[in-house]
């Protein structure tokens, strides 16, 4: 079956092929095989105990029915609504009124105790609605890399504000946070985001822990935003990038 998206850039007609995603969300494992920031406990899968019912077939049930307990930002690709750093209410079910999104892929060297800066919007086409950064090098190690204690690479204020400026809505990183790992709670970059110039940018996103592959070429896509509707400030999300063909 032909299932295909159209998509307008800079006043260019492109379509997509939906039967064929590009994943960037990094899947969430039982135990300690997964990313860890911020010293969040890995997650556990757990089957429910109930009287004489355990929910795993292995121990003799006839189903699978497991517990599931985890942090969204310290365990592995999460999506953020403003309500992580304000007191708004806001929550990631129900925040978004669409799910694809125009987007631009770009990668970035960055060097340990350096932050990223607005030099990387350099290239980045005007009226793109989506940024998704990837950091070099790009080891398959950060689909579980160990970040807590680590003081990780982070982003200037000053280019989540140029974001912001630019009109772009959601904000992809393959990092922990766009903020330093411990900077005494002023998360400026966050909040640089989200609180631009009295601008209304509460349907905005900051997307967490991605995983580029390195097949996926810097360039045009088109992503569709996919997260758990949860009544929470953060969700576990599967961002996922459709490569542009023009028509």
């Amino acid at each position: 079956m032909i299932m295909e998206g159209k998509l307008q850039l800079d006043g260019r007609d492109f379509k997509f092929d939906l039967n064929e995603p590009l994943s960037i969300g990094i899947p969430l494992k039982n135990g300690k095989n997964n990313p860890n920031c911020f010293y969040a406990s890995p997650p556990k899968f757990m089957p429910y105990e109930s009287g004489d019912f355990v929910g795993s077939i292995k121990s003799g049930s006839p189903v699978n029915f497991f517990n599931v307990f985890f942090n969204p930002h310290g365990n592995g690709t999460h999506t953020e609504c403003s309500g992580h750093v304000f007191d708004n209410g806001l929550v990631m079910a129900g925040l978004l009124k669409r799910r694809f999104f125009s987007a631009y892929l770009v990668s970035v060297e960055v060097n340990d105790g350096q932050p990223i800066n607005a030099g990387i919007l350099a290239g980045v086409p005007q009226g793109i609605e989506s940024l998704v950064v990837r950091t070099v090098p790009n080891g398959i190690d950060k689909i579980a890399r160990v970040y807590s204690g680590k003081s990780p690479v982070y982003c200037e204020p000053e280019l989540m504000a140029a974001v912001a400026g630019r009109g772009i809505q959601h904000f992809l990183i393959d990092l922990p946070s766009v903020d330093p790992e411990s900077d005494g709670g002023k998360l400026l970059a966050h909040k640089a985001f989200w609180n631009y110039d009295g601008i209304d940018r509460t349907r905005s996103t900051i997307t967490e822990l991605i995983y580029v592959p390195e097949e996926v070429f810097d360039g045009a896509y088109a992503l569709e935003m996919q997260f758990m509707n949860i009544e929470l400030d953060a969700a576990p999300s599967d961002p996922i990038l459709y490569r542009l063909e023009e028509k």
